[in-house]
Parts: structure tokens; sequence; C-alpha cells
């Protein structure tokens, strides 16, 4: 599987799915342009230590060739430079993800919406809604002008789970249900230019956050399974990754414009496996983990 020669932008790149994706696109061999507002100069509101130069560094280090670049993706003036950018320096996109989150720390579960912090689900929205908006608005006519592009729009949850599971939240379900849809959408405009767009879930992923959250690092995350046993179906960021550079290199992927996708799902077509040689499958067990006890929104939590 190689992507040498093509030119992907992973939007909401600094961790978690984003950079899984960035890293696997660039052990592919692409140029990855990965953004995000945390860099090691300046933070987000999220506070945290991991920044878009190192992702970048990541890709470069698996064989790409990664370039950060700082951008908030509610802010359309950034959006729009950022494309002119790589209109400037590489001629060409040819994947699109849309990655962009930064609602953990906003959505309240098993609050009705008159209860739930007003101020903080609407940023909920705008963040996991509005983002993907204003970047494929400015982004996708670069990648219209050949065909053969790749719309991703992440999300947490297929379309058939999200249409029958509440996601305890009103926004949290809001955000994520649009994504699937959004990607739908796209593809009914996509397919004219020959360009495909899908969404895509990661599983129950092992990101920086969950770990964190857990008490573990990615070499002793089977220790949490002492607590929470279902946690053995989880899987690394370099899995959806893998899920993304699987459908970048299918000539034929045009198959699924429109559908909604899982990591798991597409590990069975494709054949790629996790860092340490498994296939989980996330969403194919989670009805069963939710009736066993674990609320099933800690399924896809990028």
């Amino acid at each position: 599987m190689t992507l040498q020669g093509k030119v992907a932008l992973v939007a909401g790149a600094t961790r978690g799915a984003g950079r899984g994706i960035a890293v696997e696109l660039g052990a592919a061999g692409a140029t990855v342009y990965v953004t995000g507002r945390t860099t090691r100069s300046q933070q987000s509101d999220y506070a945290r230590p991991e920044t878009i130069e190192e992702t970048a560094e990541l890709v470069c280090s698996h064989g790409g060739k990664g370039i950060a670049v700082q951008v908030d993706h509610m802010v359309t003036d950034d959006v729009r430079s950022l494309v002119e950018r790589i209109r400037a320096e590489q001629g060409r996109l040819d994947i699109l993800v849309n990655d962009i989150w930064g609602g953990e720390k906003l959505f309240e579960w098993n609050k009705p919406v008159w209860d739930h912090n007003l101020e903080n689900g609407l940023r909920l929205l705008r963040l996991g809604i509005d983002t993907h908006l204003i970047t494929a608005h400015h982004a996708l006519p670069l990648m219209i002008e050949r065909p053969g592009g790749l719309l991703v729009e992440v999300t947490d949850g297929t379309a058939e789970y999200n249409a029958d599971h509440y996601r305890l939240s009103p926004f949290y379900d809001l955000a994520k249900v649009a994504v699937n849809r959004m990607a739908w959408a796209h593809a009914k405009d996509l397919a004219a230019h020959g360009a495909t767009s899908v969404s895509l879930t990661p599983g129950w992923l092992r990101s920086e956050m969950m770990l964190e959250a857990f008490g573990v690092t990615e070499d002793n995350w089977r220790d949490a399974t002492a607590n929470v046993p279902h946690f053995v179906i989880s899987e690394t960021p370099r899995f959806v990754g893998r899920a993304v550079a699987s459908l970048a290199a299918d000539p034929d992927r045009a198959r699924w414009n429109g559908q909604s996708l899982s990591s798991g799902g597409l590990a069975q077509i494709y054949g790629f496996t996790d860092l340490d040689g498994s296939r989980p499958d996330a969403w194919r067990y989670v009805p069963e983990v939710q009736d066993a006890g674990k609320p099933a929104d800690a399924a896809g939590c990028r």
C-alpha cells in the first residue's frame, strides 16, 4: 500500500484519532498537513501536553512528510489561509480528514437539555459540526480539481448504532449523528466530481485522554481491564489510521461513497491489524457491553 505523491490534510491531528490517522497516512508515504490549536508555544483550552509539531514529527519518522499548521477551524479566515497554503505548496489535495472535535470537557452525561449547561452544549455543537462544514467549504474545491479525492468525516458511532441508541446527552448525540449525515450529504455532491465521502468511527479508542483517565499507559493498558473488563475490545489510534490509509489506497474506494464505516469493520475487509497484531471490532460488541453495564459512549471518544 502506497500513498506516495498524495497530499492529505488531517484537520484536528493534535492527539487521539487524528494523530493516529496522520501517522498512518505518513507511513504510507503521503505528505500530511496536520492542524490543531496546541503548539509548543501555545496551548488550547484543553491544557494538554500533545502538540501538532509532535504529530508532524511522528509523520516524518514513519516515512511521510508532516507539516504542522496551527489552525482554529472555527475561524474561517484561518482555514481559508491554510488551504491557500496547501495550494501554493503542493498544488493539490487528495485526502481530507475532518477529525475536529474539542468537546470532551463540555458534555454532561445523563442530563436532559434543561439541566445541561447551555453555553457548553452550544459550544460543543460549534466545535463538532460547524468546524467540519467550514473546513469542507474551503478545502473541497481544491480536492475536486483532480478526480479520486477522499473525504473522511470522523465521528463516534456508526449511523446504524446512533440511529437507535441515545448518546446520553442531547448535544453530544446531535453532534455525532450530524457528522454521519454530513458525510452522506457530501457524497451526493462529490460523486459528480469522482470523489468519495464517508463517515468513519473508531472503536473504544485508547487515546491519550482515555489512557490517562484509566490510570494506565499504552504499555500496560491491559491492567485497566481488572476494573473495566470490556476495555479488552479497545484499540490504538493507529488502528483507525490504518483504516483511513486503506481507504485512500483503494482504487475502488468509490464503492463506499456515502456510507458509515468503522475501523473494526474495515479491518475485516482490508486485512490490516492494530499495532499488536489484533483486529478489534468494538462496534460489533458495544450493545452487549452496554447491557453489561458500561456506558456505550465511552467506546469511541476521541
